[in-house]
């Protein structure tokens, strides 16, 4: 691991459908994301809407895409709630109750059909996004490979063959979870996060540029799930 993180985590990003024009965008996937984390919805001029914190690593940019969800999510992400009828309630879908998998969180699907876990606390924290999971054919190698653009070391779990980042955001909770799976990486993933740093250090661990745009650079890393770099946080 370097001794210099390459570069520090930004904040959340979410596609969400808006159909062939972007008329057509609408905010219940960045309302119910925002009201499940306990942040507030900014609606954006142009149709991009913006769930936001007390700090950018506390927040979910929702980013207009013309196509639907149509694989499981890479990328998923695990909150904290008192109970999984106020998700419902709001437009989620339940998809595996624990009570029926045995294991400690329900399997839900967002009003958009994004897959999420939902973890039931009496108590809650303020923020209530305490992970991040990402599929992996390489479960420790990709933790391995964010470990080292992060400068932090990944952490293993006797119960199971999953790798974990903690720290790597300014909250004490949340973590970044690498959990290997057997299917390969087919679609662009709908759920990313962007990185301040350089996009040329990026490169020199490995990672592959896609595309530029005015004020960011997409990269994948070596598994293939993008990310967005940023020179600066402005």
């Amino acid at each position: 691991m370097s001794a210099t993180p390459a570069a520090r985590f930004l904040e959340l990003c979410m596609d969400t459908y808006a159909g062939p024009g972007a008329d057509q965008y609408d905010d219940t996937l960045g309302r119910f994301w925002a009201q499940t984390i306990n942040r507030p919805f900014v609606p954006v001029p142009g149709g991009v809407g913006n769930v936001v914190g007390h700090r950018p690593d506390e927040s979910i940019s929702m980013c207009p895409v013309p196509e639907p969800k149509t694989v499981k999510h890479r990328v998923h992400l695990d909150i904290y709630t008192r109970s999984v009828h106020e998700l419902v309630a709001r437009g989620a879908t339940v998809l595996l109750p624990a009570e029926e998998s045995g294991l400690r969180w329900t399997v839900m699907a967002d009003p958009e059909g994004g897959e999420f876990c939902a973890f039931l606390r009496e108590e809650l924290p303020d923020f209530r996004l305490h992970g991040i999971a990402v599929d992996c054919a390489d479960a420790e190698a990709v933790a391995r490979w964010w470990g080292e653009v992060f400068g932090v070391e990944p952490e293993s779990h006797e119960e199971g063959p999953w790798w974990t980042l903690n720290g790597v955001t300014g909250d004490p909770v949340l973590t970044l979870d690498f959990n290997p799976v057997p299917e390969p990486k087919r679609v662009k993933n709908r759920i990313h996060w962007d990185v301040v740093g350089q996009v040329a250090d990026l490169e020199a661990l490995g990672a592959t540029r896609l595309w530029e745009m005015p004020r960011w650079t997409t990269l994948a890393d070596p598994e293939g799930n993008e990310f967005c770099v940023f020179a600066d946080a402005d």
